[in-house]
């Protein structure tokens, strides 16, 4: 191995980040978001899994031609996807990754004190 190659962090190093206040603050940001956003995701797919399965008058209402609302809540269930993909990033961006810089340069120059 090249001297002149980063070496992995220690152990105490870990330990030490995944106390401090910047992870712990990280942590608690990253699950405000996704638990509820993984909620509410699970309860508008299985709203239409459900819509789906035991509403079949009410899901086979034409709205244009051919196209009913089984289609187009079906659709959007891939538009809800990129949404929510969408919104992540826009929160990750404001509220995660500063936050991830600040551990990640704790973390690589933890070693060289």
């Amino acid at each position: 191995m090249n001297s002149t190659e980063p070496q992995p962090p220690e152990a105490e190093t870990w330990a030490r980040v995944h106390a401090s206040e910047d992870f712990q603050r990280l942590r608690k940001r990253l699950r405000n978001f996704v638990f509820p956003m993984t909620a509410l995701f699970l309860v508008w797919y299985l709203t239409y899994v459900l819509l789906a399965d035991y509403a079949h008058d009410f899901m086979s209402i034409k709205v244009v031609g051919n196209i009913n609302l089984g289609l187009i809540l079906g659709l959007l269930q891939f538009v809800s996807t990129f949404v929510i993909t969408g919104l992540y990033v826009r929160y990750a961006n404001r509220k995660l990754d500063p936050i991830a810089e600040s551990v990640r340069d704790e973390v690589e120059g933890g070693d060289k004190q």
